[in-house]
């Protein structure tokens, strides 16, 4: 759930030598170079981004992210700004890992039993509600209530990270929670987007994404193993999702839920059909090495490497999709696209005046109030009650406690509630207050919820 087994056995070494080390390795590692996505380098770039936006060169820093970069194909042309370009394009990837993780949990994982899989469907329906009506309520006097998608979505790659940071002290299923709630909760966030912050949409581009979606799951039904039709499937299907006025990062989580759970070949099936072609290969091995003759030995050798390459493709075929799939977009997203989005979206300017306006802004308020109180009430109370009718059930070692914390946690509402923030407001001194609250939340349930869960985790 945290390091990976090789990782971890590396931190372990380093913190035999240091004390300091074997503190502050084992607990923030994992935040850098978990498994999962990594929310680490996410975090240092948007405290970059506030400093940056912050100094001097705030304006400079603005009208970077700010600078219009066009895509021309014959007549057709298409320009927005960077920061768009990054949300637009490369956020997508983001979300490919997230619909991939979760379709593993819920066909093989913590989530395959369907209580417990309606569980965080239960939670993130609560976690939605809860907080829209708290900010409707606080902001329903003065007609702001066109931001309430801002308290809708959690920041999965954050919440994910806290969670790192314990271990294996937490129970699996604490994890397999946190993820399929929080993609829940972003996939009802692009869908605010799609229905309450989308004025037109063209059908005829959501018609070619579905077709191209559709093309790759025949493509995994027929066996085809080559990923370059996949790959083209899957930008014509962001194409197509871009076009129709849909934010893409729909298609990403779609994209992610077509990747295949299991591998083509089981472990039993692979030791049964290599065993013959092993001992030809050592043969042909053997005849290369040994062979009297130039001819003999150059013949043995080609023989050899056409059973290792069949070896290797059996191999091959034992992988997972989904996790291969995560593992290859993995050190993009943690490293490169999180962290230019945290660059480009976050701008928030700190100063004395705009401090005491957000603290009076009910904008800010209702922000604050819904992720930090709404989001863990409305997963806790959701789940209770779903569980108390029968129609969910917890993860095998998850507590009530344990639920408090996951959902506190939710109130990370980072990545997604920046951005749904940018559409919902024009006015720029409400798009600030709005980004500071959101900052501030996130930091108050990041807190909270680590807390809770400390509390809960077995010891070191």
């Amino acid at each position: 759930m945290g390091l990976s087994p090789r990782t971890a056995g590396k931190t372990a070494a380093r913190a035999s030598h240091s004390p300091a080390a074997r503190a502050f390795l084992g607990k923030i590692e994992p935040f850098f170079a978990g498994e999962e996505v990594s929310g680490g380098p996410m975090l240092l770039a948007a405290l970059a981004a506030l400093i940056c936006f912050n100094s001097p060169f705030g304006a400079g820093f603005a009208r970077l992210w700010d600078t219009p970069v066009s895509i021309s194909f014959g007549k057709i042309t298409i320009a927005q700004s960077l920061a768009e370009w990054i949300n637009d394009a490369l956020l997508p990837l983001f979300f490919i890992i997230i619909g991939a993780e979760v379709k593993r949990e819920i066909v093989a994982g913590e989530l395959a039993r369907w209580r417990t899989a309606s569980l965080p469907l239960f939670g993130a329906l609560g976690g939605m509600l809860v907080p829209i009506a708290l900010f409707v309520l606080i902001n329903a006097p003065t007609g702001s209530v066109r931001g309430w998608g801002t308290v809708v979505a959690s920041d999965t790659a954050f919440g994910l990270g806290v969670v790192a940071m314990f271990g294996t002290r937490l129970p699996t299923g604490v994890r397999a929670l946190l993820l399929a709630f929080a993609a829940i909760d972003d996939v009802g966030g692009l869908g605010v987007i799609a229905i309450a912050y989308t004025e037109h949409v063209a059908i005829v581009g959501l018609l070619v994404a579905a077709g191209c979606l559709a093309g790759m799951v025949a493509l995994r039904a027929i066996g085809w193993v080559s990923t370059l039709p996949y790959i083209l499937l899957a930008v014509l299907a962001w194409a197509g999702v871009f076009v129709s006025g849909v934010h893409p990062t729909i298609a990403g989580v779609l994209i992610g839920a077509v990747a295949a759970v299991y591998p083509r070949f089981s472990p039993e099936h692979f030791s049964d059909a290599i065993q013959h072609r092993v001992d030809q290969f050592q043969a042909a091995h053997r005849s290369s090495r040994d062979g009297d003759d130039a001819l003999g030995r150059r013949e043995a050798q080609d023989r050899s490497e056409n059973r290792l390459g069949y070896l290797q493709e059996m191999a091959h075929a034992t992988d997972r999709p989904s996790g291969r799939l995560i593992g290859l977009l993995n050190p993009w997203v943690s490293y490169l696209v999180l962290p230019l989005f945290a660059l480009s979206n976050v701008r928030v300017p700190l100063s004395a005046a705009m401090l005491d306006g957000a603290i009076h802004s009910p904008i800010a308020i209702g922000i604050v109030v819904g992720l930090v109180a709404g989001k863990p009430l409305g997963f806790v109370g959701f789940t209770w009650l779903a569980e108390a009718l029968g129609l969910a059930a917890r993860p095998e070692g998850v507590t009530r406690a344990m639920m408090i914390g996951v959902g506190t946690l939710a109130g990370i509402g980072f990545t997604i509630s920046l951005f749904i923030a940018s559409i919902a407001f024009s006015r720029p001194q409400a798009m600030e207050e709005a980004s500071l609250a959101i900052l501030v939340a996130s930091c108050l349930s990041g807190a909270i919820g680590y807390a809770i869960l400390h509390r809960q985790a077995c010891p070191a």
